[in-house]
């Protein structure tokens, strides 16, 4: 089998740019796809493609069985132990793993539609990930970092900004103090949490009888259910221009309600992930020598300001 990086699809190509890491990836890429392919017996069945960090091949086993294979950056440790809460969710509301080889990064899937909810009126799309929220919620893996010893890690950093940065400083204050809180709290670990379950990351599922949507990609962490909600607030976000507060606010009580979450610690942690988005703006900004993304900044400061108005 031909191995070319020009087999690649353009997107993924293009990652190599973003350091030498990432460049031998997608050097090695290739190589690896073909050595996966023979060695579990498959074959491509139609045109691949890809996420942030990752390779996807629709593929067929042997026995003619659709399929999915994902090739993950090596260098992506949000990821690493995505096949764990996979098989530990084993398809009840996620994607079901078929086979697994974390040493190399590769996962085979069920295949599902490419369909998201990203067209889906939002709030019906809000309450579908709010529905999926009980059945991916089980007691941690022992395996999975804690959320406690990121936040914590995120929240110093968040503290040491300077007064002069490009943020509301009530709101930074706000932040780091709320954020030392949960590291404190005992409640803010326990379960095993999706992390990145926003509405390109539920996918229609139209051979699967009784299951019409199922999350993908996931980001796990030994965590707290309510960390899970900001993602549907700042996604999809120019379709509440006109009513930001009104939008914003319409999302965040659609999806607590329909999860039977905790408002106010749902609330919190919300305004803790937007600052920490923000943040991460204007470091990043500075590594790559440029201006930071004004727009982003906006959103962020936006949605954390209006869950609690």
């Amino acid at each position: 089998m031909t191995v070319s990086p020009n087999d690649l699809p353009p997107g993924v190509r293009a990652m190599a740019a973003r350091g030498p890491d990432w460049a031998a990836w997608v050097d090695l890429l290739p190589r690896r796809r073909a050595e996966v392919l023979e060695e579990w017996r498959l074959v491509p069945d139609g045109a691949a493609a890809h996420g942030y960090c990752s390779l996807v091949l629709p593929v067929r086993d042997a026995d003619g069985r659709p399929g999915a294979l994902k090739l993950a950056f090596d260098g992506d440790q949000e990821s690493a132990h995505e096949h764990l809460a996979l098989r530990q969710w084993d398809g009840d509301g996620a994607v079901r793993l078929l086979r697994a080889d974390p040493r190399r990064r590769a996962l085979l899937l069920e295949r599902l539609s490419t369909q998201d909810l990203a067209d889906e009126w939002d709030l019906a799309a809000c309450e579908t990930v709010a529905a999926l929220y009980a059945r991916l919620h089980r007691p941690a893996l022992p395996q999975l970092a804690s959320l406690t010893s990121y936040v914590g890690r995120w929240t110093e950093a968040l503290a040491a900004l300077p007064r002069d940065a490009p943020l509301p400083h009530r709101l930074v204050e706000q932040a780091v103090s709320l954020g030392r809180s949960f590291v404190d709290d005992p409640a803010s670990t326990g379960v095993t949490v999706h992390g990145d379950l926003h509405y390109g990351n539920v996918l229609a599922a139209p051979d699967r009888e009784g299951d019409d949507w199922l999350a993908i990609d996931p980001k796990p962490v030994d965590g707290d259910p309510h960390y899970e909600v900001a993602p549907l607030l700042w996604n999809r976000f120019e379709e509440l221009a006109g009513d930001v507060r009104g939008g914003v606010r319409r999302r965040f009580h659609a999806t607590i309600d329909a999860a039977g979450l905790d408002e106010d610690r749902a609330r919190d942690w919300v305004v803790v992930r937007m600052v920490l988005n923000a943040a991460w703006e204007l470091d990043d900004a500075r590594t790559d020598a440029r201006a930071p993304d004004a727009d982003l900044l906006t959103r962020c400061v936006s949605v954390a300001k209006a869950v609690q108005e």
